[in-house]
């Protein structure tokens, strides 16, 4: 793949990477009550457990920058993730800041795992 067709790649994966967490983030958060910020909680560790899946697939080089870089990278998201920990906190929402980190970095963790395991078994 030439590195034009491999920008391009990244553009138009990563432009449906960003138009899905919006979707799925949007979808979960009508659907939740309260300042817990479920739609990010479902787009990263549902983005984790691609990602891992990803890497237990053992894809090419070119595929896996496009899947896992462009499409996953765009998907999920760090900053908004901390953000939300952060507003959280400035609310004085204690338990529920500190719940979204540990609840994000468990079950991303372990959907990592499960999404390689799975992915490995292909």
């Amino acid at each position: 793949m030439t590195g034009v067709l491999v920008w391009v790649g990244v553009f138009l994966v990563g432009g449906l990477g960003a138009v899905t967490r919006l979707t799925v983030d949007k979808a979960v958060s009508r659907r939740s009550r309260g300042a817990f910020p479920f739609g990010t909680l479902a787009v990263n560790v549902s983005g984790a457990l691609l990602l891992g899946f990803l890497a237990g697939l053992a894809l090419p080089a070119h595929v896996a920058l496009l899947a896992g870089t462009a499409f996953v990278g765009s998907y999920t998201t760090f900053s908004t993730w901390m953000l939300e920990t952060h507003r959280l906190a400035e609310e004085r929402q204690f338990w529920p800041a500190a719940a979204n980190i540990v609840v994000s970095v468990v079950l991303g963790l372990g959907a990592a795992l499960l999404g390689q395991t799975l992915g490995a078994l292909l």
